[in-house]
């Protein structure tokens, strides 16, 4: 029986893919400078009843995409979490593959980065807007 947790996860290095990113296929193409872009494959164990694309699915992706943004502006084993997300689905995903584009700015409140992401089909039409803002944990560990 596999455990419930609570588990330690270990990166292959900073900016790397988590078990769970891992699962969906993803791949990081680019992360610098407070942007990244991310891929993943619409497979078919991505649908949802209709047989199009997982909106959870989508959502992960640019939520991935923006962590691996913050990444990108961070110090090494920096914790840091989404407070909240906004999203608006703007067209289907049918087939093929997906791409997200991600970008981070510091906000005026201490600790808080307001987040982008936009996530594109393969026919380069925008799916997806992600807006979320993620918060800089006040000490350096995660504690269980």
């Amino acid at each position: 029986m596999e455990q419930l947790g609570p588990h330690i996860v270990k990166l292959d290095k900073w900016i790397s893919l988590a078990p769970f990113e891992r699962l969906l296929n993803m791949k990081i193409l680019e992360a610098s400078n407070g942007r990244s872009i991310l891929t993943m494959p619409f497979y078919f164990k991505y649908a949802q009843g209709a047989g199009l694309m997982h909106g959870g699915a989508l959502i992960s992706l640019a939520d991935t995409a923006v962590a691996m943004a913050m990444k990108s502006i961070l110090e090494e084993n920096t914790h840091f979490a989404t407070i909240n997300v906004k999203v608006k689905f703007l067209y289907p995903v049918k087939k093929g593959m997906v791409k997200a584009v991600a970008e981070v700015k510091k906000s005026d409140r201490e600790r808080i980065f307001n987040c982008k992401a936009e996530i594109f089909n393969q026919e380069n039409i925008k799916v997806l807007e992600f807006y979320s803002d993620f918060k800089i944990a006040k000490q350096s560990k995660i504690k269980f």
